[in-house]
């Protein structure tokens, strides 16, 4: 008789996933649902780096300490393969590290603000570092040798990243990081407590689970072509590409809350980041501002933005001024319409005056390019304003004469009275 060896036990992708979030569950708050999808897609990613062409940072931020960074990176740690932390490493022993035979580490950056704060310094080789290991073939040149027997040498910094730190991180790495914006714990809010001694090897224990699982499934995300939540491309659709792959193989409700995850995390990442500014105003335009209404008086659409309390334009810099006229036409100014021309204010001939106003149109290519996915509703009233005469809406407004743009205001859906 021919002995035959029994096929390997199949493994459950979604249900390691699900075992996966309640770990961090148990030691981790994090601030929405999402968040925690997104760090267990993003701990199994790890485990198939070498199946991809990119990988996704993540960055555990937040404005105040104590807000649960660390212990994030803490459990990221006990699931990732050949986990390495590091507060201020230098790139040299970087690309070392990266170029070791055991394999690709998982670096963990804590205290990143200390390496790209206000107090940091110079850390450029660090960003380049971060910035080149994005993508696979990433390499960065240096010299090797002793004194003046030095020889040029290619270094690989292709590997997963996360890091955590208080404030925010320069443009070009949070472009390509998945953004957890972090919080205290409110007082209803609780969790276990992590010790190290016995819960490091429980989350061991779940990390090796986690590698028999991707070796099971490395040539299907390796030839994935993960579908895209409708909106999501260029570099956001980079960062998620891997994740969704990860959340395709596993299957079950993986799919689902993987792209409901991306859409949110991306659009929180545009509307809080600083570095962003301009993204967020454009999307406050769009989905709390205009709302449909084909132009809007510059005066009115300040008022607006300035009574929104959850936006930055009320406090604009450190003396605490809010956002003008002119810092709206400056922020408007950088983009461009459909025409390829600077968007710039232009007359709304109301009544017998002629305010300088926005057009819709003028604005609609940047609305495309550059915001997020809209929301479903946009059910936002808007306070009163003092530009239009009693009763008068956008929709009575008439374009100037010498704009050469004839078109019919549409309904803007929502009344602008002028004030006493």
């Amino acid at each position: 008789m021919t002995s035959t060896n029994p096929p390997a036990p199949s493994i459950d992708g979604a249900a390691l996933l699900d075992e996966v979030e309640a770990f961090h569950r148990r030691f981790n708050v994090f601030p929405t649902e999402h968040a925690y999808v997104a760090v267990t897609l993003w701990d199994a990613h790890a485990h198939l780096i070498d199946a991809f062409d990119g990988t996704a940072r993540i960055a555990f931020l937040s404005p105040e300490p104590g807000s649960g960074k660390s212990r994030a990176l803490e459990i990221v740690e006990t699931l990732t393969p050949r986990a390495a932390t590091t507060v201020n490493a230098s790139p040299n022993a970087l690309f070392r590290l990266v170029e070791l035979p055991e394999g690709r580490p998982t670096l963990l950056f804590d205290e990143i603000d200390t390496v790209f704060g206000p107090k940091a310094g110079d850390n450029e080789p660090v960003r380049g570092f971060l910035n080149s290991g994005y993508r696979r073939g990433g390499k960065m040149l240096r010299c090797v040798g002793d004194g003046a027997n030095q020889a040029p040498e290619w270094f690989s910094s292709f590997c997963a990243v996360a890091m955590a730190g208080l404030g925010s991180l320069p443009d070009t790495i949070l472009t390509r990081s998945v953004i957890i914006r972090m919080r205290k714990r409110a007082p209803n809010e609780t969790c276990e407590p992590y010790r190290r001694r016995s819960h490091e090897k429980q989350g061991h224990a779940l990390r090796d689970r986690l590698a028999d699982w991707a070796a099971t499934v490395h040539d299907q995300v390796t030839d994935a072509w993960p579908e895209m939540p409708e909106g999501v491309t260029d570099r956001p659709a980079d960062v998620w590409e891997p994740l969704l792959a990860v959340a395709d193989a596993a299957g079950g409700h993986w799919p689902e809350r993987a792209r409901a995850a991306c859409v949110e995390l991306i659009r929180t990442a545009c509307m809080d980041d600083d570095a962003s500014l301009g993204v967020r105003l454009l999307t406050d335009l769009r989905d709390r501002v205009f709302c449909g209404a084909d132009r809007m008086p510059t005066a009115a659409i300040l008022e607006v933005l300035l009574g929104l309390d959850d936006a930055p334009w009320g406090d604009m810099n450190d003396d605490g001024k809010p956002l003008t006229s002119r810092a709206l036409s400056k922020f408007l100014g950088q983009y461009m319409t459909a025409n390829n021309k600077p968007i710039r204010p232009r007359g709304i001939r109301m009544g017998s005056s002629t305010p300088k106003g926005y057009y819709a149109e003028d604005l609609t290519d940047a609305w495309e390019r550059y915001c997020p996915p809209p929301p479903e509703s946009r059910n936002i009233r808007h306070a009163a304003t003092s530009q239009l005469t009693e009763g008068e809406s956008v929709a009575d407004t008439e374009p100037v004469a010498d704009d050469n743009r004839h078109t019919t205001p549409e309904a803007a859906g929502f009344p602008l009275h002028l004030a006493g």
